[in-house]
């Protein structure tokens, strides 16, 4: 009898997961709908504004005074959501997306407010794309642009590539792709931890793993920390292992919280090796090791690399945003290095 109740107990719990999947499934399709028809009623609104504007005579007065007249009306009507810092928002979302079958509904109105921020259409397109691929909530686009992705990802990049990722977003084929400097672990926030030692930071960084994820790239999932390596009774420790399914390889990320040494360069050349010979299975692609860092010497990197460790690379991280004129001096660097290396 008692057996028949735990049964039963387990068919109504089977039936209310299903029932449960059924309605969270479909008010995420009623939602995606109503987002749809609602950014389209938002660029219609704007496209009316604009074409009004350019029937009137004088157009800054005469705008301002349409904007302020509607705003009044479709408040009194409809209620929030129509004052007039919106509507004049719903204007530069007509003026900034001027074709409709560009406007996507998989975004909310937010993420627009976001996208229609940055005056480079290359910029905004390239955002746009990896917001969608990566399912970003509008406080994680907002994160990204605030610590200049693009500019990042730019930076590591051939000049004659960079257009691709306004067409097609961020493309991730080599293991040079994958690979960004400087990294920006603002999420751990200031304060929250005491930071002194690598152990310090490998445990902030997994306190935080989401964000971490975020920061790496795409098609990071985790596999372990403090991975062990034991040859003949000897033991050495991974700070942390990834796999990115994307490029079919594990990520072995080594943790240093000041400039590197060749030591270092060494131990990973080490690490990258043991799993090329022990770990990695058949179809997965070539092991890569990266050497996260406060401080690099690029020249010390090169020099202390074999010619056949073509996997390890050598990335600087920061705590905080980088500024602009940060951005610049490092393009600037990064210019004058590949100019050296060509005349090399």
């Amino acid at each position: 009898m008692e057996n028949e109740k735990i049964n039963e107990l387990e068919l109504v719990e089977n039936l209310y997961v299903r029932v449960k999947n059924i309605l969270e499934n479909g008010r995420a399709k009623a939602f995606k709908v109503v987002n749809t028809v609602m950014i389209e009623s938002y660029w219609n609104i704007g496209k009316e504004i604009i074409e009004e504007e350019q029937r009137g005579e004088n157009r800054a007065e005469y705008g301002k005074y349409v904007i302020q007249s509607i705003s009044e009306k479709l408040t009194k009507e409809f209620g929030k959501g129509y004052s007039k810092q919106n509507l004049w928002y719903m204007k530069q979302f007509y003026l900034t997306f001027p074709i409709l079958h560009s406007v996507r509904g998989e975004l909310s109105w937010t993420h627009y407010r976001l996208l229609m921020k940055l005056k480079n259409n290359d910029i905004r397109n390239f955002y746009m794309i990896e917001t969608i691929e990566n399912n970003w909530s509008s406080r994680e686009l907002d994160r990204q642009i605030s610590s200049l992705l693009y500019e990042r990802i730019k930076m590591s990049k051939d000049p004659v590539t960079v257009k691709e990722l306004s067409v097609v977003g961020q493309k991730v084929e080599t293991a040079h792709d994958i690979i960004k400097s400087p990294m920006v672990f603002e999420f751990l926030g200031k304060g929250d931890y005491t930071i002194s030692v690598e152990s310090d930071l490998e445990s902030a960084l997994m306190d935080k793993l989401q964000l971490f994820l975020l920061e790496l790239g795409k098609g990071f999932s985790f596999v372990g920390r403090q991975k062990r390596i034991n040859i003949d009774g000897d033991n050495y420790y991974i700070d942390l292992v990834f796999y990115n399914y994307i490029l079919k390889c594990f990520v072995l990320i080594d943790l240093k919280m000041g400039k590197l040494t060749h030591r270092d360069i060494g131990q990973m050349d080490f690490y990258v090796r043991y799993y090329e010979k022990e770990i990695r299975l058949d179809g997965d692609n070539p092991t890569i090791g990266l050497l996260l860092c406060s401080d690099k010497n690029d020249s010390m990197v090169k020099y202390t690399l074999l010619d056949d460790s073509k996997n390890i690379f050598a990335s600087k991280y920061q705590f905080y945003f980088p500024t602009e004129d940060e951005l610049i001096e490092e393009l600037e660097r990064e210019k004058l290095s590949l100019e050296l290396e060509y005349n090399d």
